[in-house]
């Protein structure tokens, strides 16, 4: 059975290639997914601190990858 990368997944491939992008641009290179969809993992991301959003201007938000804090298992290990 192949198992498809979630949307966070697809996020954070996408955000840590660029280390800090804009969200319009994120959601552009998630074709198969809406805004709302991407804007909710990317919420979610945030709040785990996996990736930092930052308010860039008016409606426009910048997303940071964070990289992973000593102490903080690394999210590719959890899935062995």
């Amino acid at each position: 059975m192949t198992q498809h990368p979630t949307i966070e997944d697809q996020v954070i491939d996408i955000v840590r290639k660029a280390h800090i992008c804009d969200l319009e641009e994120v959601a552009r290179q998630c074709t198969d997914l809406t805004w709302n969809q991407v804007f909710l993992a990317v919420d979610r991301l945030s709040r785990n601190r996996k990736i930092k959003l930052t308010p860039s201007g008016r409606g426009t938000y910048t997303l940071t990858f964070l990289p992973l804090q000593e102490g903080r298992p690394d999210r590719r290990s959890l899935s062995t």
